[in-house]
């Protein structure tokens, strides 16, 4: 039997009553002095906390979570020809889904990577998908160094969907492919064009630059996005803000230790309720854990990154606040494997109280999650070789009873 984490409040106010007779309530959760608060107490590792939760977090029978249903599609399959199929990023615009991903000749991001993308009216019944960037230069099917990892040739990089002053941008870097990443880095935006039906591309946006999720709006107006420069595992990672005035105009801040407290990856950050800023970032030394930080500046500086005790299997993760106020996160939670797919509810952003099971019995990862209608939609890659898409009820998250 698992050890399960103390009721301290009720041994609290039972022993009050023993002594006293009487006492009052103990404080709430929220004020006791580990919990976390973007000012007061930006180092604390509470990130995971209910009574159902070990004392090792990681000891959590994750295939026993409760399971949360949902309707599965798969939006693209390229195991046929040992393709890559990842990075997925889902936006809904103009009356329809659309799904963008990296789809190359090799798993992963080879020499020839390019992006497609794909609409849907329901988010289950998909079109045929249909290419959005061009061939990286001189890296075509035609290039001795296709289907290789080789700084002689380029790949594009699926980064997002971001609807800005109306119109539909779609993001992907572009680098060498010999590692991650080349000196040549730059991000590009791609502007969807209704008349023609087509991609066209904006140019550069930001130099020396690959993002992680598309930019989001902070409460200054500005759009703020992740940034790691081709060099990051040296230097760290970095918050991008701006693109209000021009797209192409940013201004970068550093997180301070993400390049020395941990190997920071992937990060993913959210705006909280008092309108301060929370990152999580993926360890890329594989400590089991989520790291956390925040910024009371709109992102301008960030708290040293802490480890938290929400588990984690060095995997990209992803989530968002909901339109009731409440925070969902996706991600691969179990600390061994990248399986299963699991979902973790907060009520303030900073600390989670239930998780349940999305998909699993194999290896599932790289999801993004959206809210739309009454709807849930997460896309995530099967294996890196298939883009694969849970469209769930929110209504349903009422079935994850820990």
């Amino acid at each position: 039997m698992k050890q399960k984490r103390s009721n301290n409040n009720f041994l609290l106010a039972s022993l009050c009553l023993l002594i006293l007779g009487s006492c009052t309530n103990p404080p709430p959760a929220e004020e006791t002095a580990d919990y976390p608060d973007p000012a007061k107490n930006p180092s604390s590792k509470v990130m995971l906390r209910a009574e159902w939760v070990p004392d090792d977090p990681s000891q959590i029978n994750f295939d026993s979570l409760p399971k949360v249903p949902g309707e599965h599609v798969v939006i693209s399959d390229v195991r046929d020809r040992d393709g890559v199929n990842q990075h997925n990023y889902l936006i809904y615009h103009d009356g329809k889904f659309w799904a963008m991903w990296s789809d190359g000749p090799g798993v992963e991001d080879e020499v020839g990577q390019r992006v497609k993308f794909a609409t849907s009216a329901d988010g289950l019944e998909w079109s045929e998908p249909e290419f959005m960037t061009p061939a990286p230069p001189n890296s075509g099917e035609d290039s001795e160094y296709y289907g290789t990892r080789s700084d002689k040739g380029f790949r594009w990089i699926s980064r997002g969907f971001w609807l800005r002053e109306g119109e539909l941008l779609a993001l992907a870097s572009l680098d060498e492919a010999a590692g991650f990443f080349g000196p040549s880095l730059e991000l590009h935006a791609f502007r969807w064009d209704p008349e023609q039906q087509g991609w066209e591309d904006l140019g550069v946006i930001y130099d020396n630059a690959i993002n992680n999720f598309p930019p989001k709006k902070i409460p200054t107006g500005e759009w703020m996005t992740s940034r790691r420069p081709y060099d990051y595992k040296e230097k760290g990672v970095y918050f991008m803000v701006g693109g209000a005035e021009a797209i192409d105009q940013w201004e970068s801040y550093p997180v301070l230790g993400s390049a020395s407290e941990l190997a920071a990856e992937e990060p993913l950050w959210w705006m909280l309720p008092d309108s301060n800023l929370m990152a999580l970032f993926r360890d890329n030394r594989k400590g089991g854990y989520l790291y956390r930080s925040f910024s009371t500046d709109n992102g301008r500086t960030w708290s040293k990154p802490v480890q938290t005790d929400f588990p984690d299997a060095t995997s990209k993760l992803h989530g968002l606040q909901l339109s009731d106020g409440r925070y969902v996160l996706v991600s691969n939670a179990n600390p061994r494997k990248r399986d299963p797919l699991t979902l973790a509810i907060s009520d303030d952003g900073m600390v989670f109280h239930k998780m349940g099971y999305l998909i699993g019995g194999r290896r599932v990862d790289y999801p993004y999650v959206m809210e739309h209608g009454g709807y849930l939609l997460v896309a995530f890659s099967g294996g890196k070789q298939s883009v694969e898409l849970l469209r769930i009820k929110i209504s349903d998250l009422e079935s994850i009873k820990n």
